[in-house]
C-alpha cells in the first residue's frame, strides 16, 4: 500500500475490515470420483474463502495500517475498537518511526479569552505556528470549568502517542492531536502548582508543588488512575521535570517547608535554598529508589530544563549571566561529575537579570533543544536598564541544533497563546 491513500482506496480498506454478513458463502459442489475426489473438493473450498483484513493476525494488521498517510490516520481510528487498540500501540509508533512516517512537533497550549487554545509548529519546516486544522480552540467550559480558578497559570504538560495530557492544580485533560478534541482526566490526588513531570515508559510521573506532601504519583493512561509510588527527599516547589533511561528527573525548584533537619542560620539557610535551585534529584522508576543528586556546575539557578537524544539540557541563570549545560544521563555512559558539559549559550542579551516576568519553557525535539518564551518581555528588561530594544518581545522561539552547536531563531509563537505550556509530539 503506498504511502498517501486516495478516498477510494481508503474506503476499500475500511469496507474489508468486516465480512460482509450479506453475502452469501460459496455452496460446496459435490464432486464425484476415484481417489482424489475429497482432496480436490478440499483444495477448491479453501482457495474460495475470501481473506479480509478482519481475519488478519495483529502484526500483519500493524504492517498495513502503518502504511496509511497520517490524513487518513483519525478516521482509521473510528473504524473499529480493535483499529483504535492496533493504532494507539507502541508497536504501531515503532512501525511508522522505522519507515520514517513520524515527524516531531512542539504544542503549545494555553488558555486564552477564546478558550483553550493549542498550536503547533513542526521544526526544521519554513512555516510558522499553525492554528487551523492540527490543531483547535475549545471553550473552557467544554474542557473543565476548574480551569477558571487559576489552576492552569502553571499547568505542566506531557505526551504518549498522539495524545497530550495538560495537568493543572486541581484538573487533568487530555488533547487528541488527530482529531483535535479534548476529554476530561482523573485529577492529581494532591493539588500541585510548578511541579515536575515527565513521561517513562507510557506512564507519566508528578513530583513538587505541593506544600503537604513529598509525594511521587503515577498516572496510568490505561486505567486513568494515579497511584503514589515513592516519596521525595526533598519538597521542590517551581521544579522541572525530564526522563532518560528510565529515571525520572526533578531539577530545580525552591525549597518548600523547612525540611528534615534544622537550619540554624539564615546563612545556611540561604546555602540549602541555592542547592534546591541549582541540583536535580534522580528517581529510578523501575527499582523504585532514588539516586544521587546531581548539581549544576555554575551554581546558578535553573531556568529552564528538557530531555533530548539521552543527555539533559540546562537553561541556568547566575546573577546577570545566561549558561546552558548538557549532562549524559545515558546509563552506558557511567558515572561522575564528569558527565557535564557546557554549551554555547542562547543569543539573548548579554547582562540582563531575568526575573520573574520573564519565564521559558524548554522541549526536546529528537536531539535538538527548543527554547520557548512564555511568558514577559525581555525589551522591557532591556528598556528597565536603560538600554534599547533588542526586538526580542514575548513569544520568543529559539532552537538548539546539537550537531553543530548552535542557535537558531525561528517563528516567535502566537500571540494569543500567552503562559503556554509546550510539549513535543511524535505524529
Amino acid at each position: 500500500m503506498a504511502e498517501s491513500c486516495n478516498s477510494r482506496a481508503f474506503s476499500w480498506l475500511v469496507k474489508s475490515c468486516i465480512t460482509n454478513p450479506q453475502s452469501e458463502p460459496r455452496r460446496e459442489s459435490s464432486v464425484s470420483g476415484h481417489g482424489s475426489g475429497k482432496a480436490s473438493a478440499g483444495n477448491r473450498n479453501s482457495g474460495d474463502r475470501k481473506t479480509t483484513l478482519d481475519s488478519l493476525p495483529d502484526d500483519l494488521l500493524l504492517e498495513c495500517l502503518s502504511r496509511v498517510c497520517a490524513t487518513s490516520l483519525p478516521a482509521t481510528s473510528l473504524v473499529c475498537r480493535r483499529w483504535s487498540e492496533l493504532l494507539d500501540s507502541s508497536a504501531f509508533y515503532d512501525l511508522r518511526r522505522r519507515r520514517g512516517c513520524l515527524r516531531h512537533a512542539v504544542f503549545a497550549v494555553a488558555v486564552t479569552d477564546f478558550g483553550v487554545c493549542v498550536a503547533n509548529h513542526r521544526i526544521g519546516e519554513e512555516s510558522g505556528w499553525s492554528l487551523g486544522s492540527n490543531s483547535s480552540c475549545c471553550a473552557i467550559e467544554d474542557v473543565a470549568p476548574e480551569i477558571l480558578d487559576g489552576s492552569f497559570a502553571h499547568a505542566r504538560t506531557a505526551a504518549i502517542g498522539r495524545w497530550i495530557y495538560v495537568f493543572g492544580r486541581n484538573v487533568t485533560f487530555r488533547y487528541d492531536t488527530w482529531s483535535g478534541g479534548f476529554a476530561s482526566r482523573s485529577a492529581m490526588a494532591f493539588p500541585r502548582k510548578r511541579f515536575a513531570a515527565a513521561t517513562v515508559s507510557g506512564k507519566i510521573y508528578v513530583c513538587g508543588g505541593a506544600a503537604r506532601t513529598a509525594a511521587v504519583e503515577e498516572y496510568d493512561p490505561a486505567s486513568d488512575t494515579w497511584h503514589v509510588v515513592a516519596e521525595s527527599p526533598r519538597r521542590r516547589y517551581g521544579c522541572i521535570g525530564a526522563s532518560v533511561d528510565g529515571v525520572f528527573y526533578v531539577i530545580g525548584g525552591l525549597k518548600i517547608g523547612n525540611g528534615e533537619r534544622h537550619v540554624e542560620s539564615s546563612r545556611d539557610a540561604r546555602s540549602e535554598s541555592h542547592f534546591y535551585a541549582s541540583s536535580m534529584d534522580l528517581f529510578d522508576v523501575k527499582a523504585r529508589v532514588w539516586l544521587r543528586s546531581r548539581a549544576v556546575p555554575s551554581g546558578g539557578c535553573v531556568v529552564a530544563a528538557c530531555a533530548a537524544g539521552g543527555f539533559i539540557y540546562v537553561v541556568a541563570s547566575l546573577a546577570v549571566e545566561l549558561s546552558f549545560w548538557r549532562y549524559d544521563a545515558r546509563r552506558s555512559s557511567g558515572g561522575g561529575e564528569q558527565q557535564w558539559c557546557r554549551m554555547k549559550s542562547p543569543p539573548l542579551p548579554a547582562q540582563v537579570r531575568l526575573d520573574g516576568t520573564v519565564r521559558f519553557c524548554c522541549v526536546g525535539v529528537g536531539e535538538n533543544v527548543v527554547l520557548v518564551q512564555v511568558l514577559g518581555c525581555i525589551d522591557d528588561l532591556l528598556r528597565r536598564s536603560g538600554r534599547s530594544c533588542r526586538g526580542l518581545k514575548e513569544g520568543l522561539v529559539l532552537v538548539f541544533d546539537s550537531k553543530v552547536g548552535e542557535w537558531i531563531r525561528v517563528a516567535d509563537l502566537p500571540e494569543i497563546m500567552r503562559r503556554a505550556a509546550c510539549v513535543c509530539v511524535e505524529c
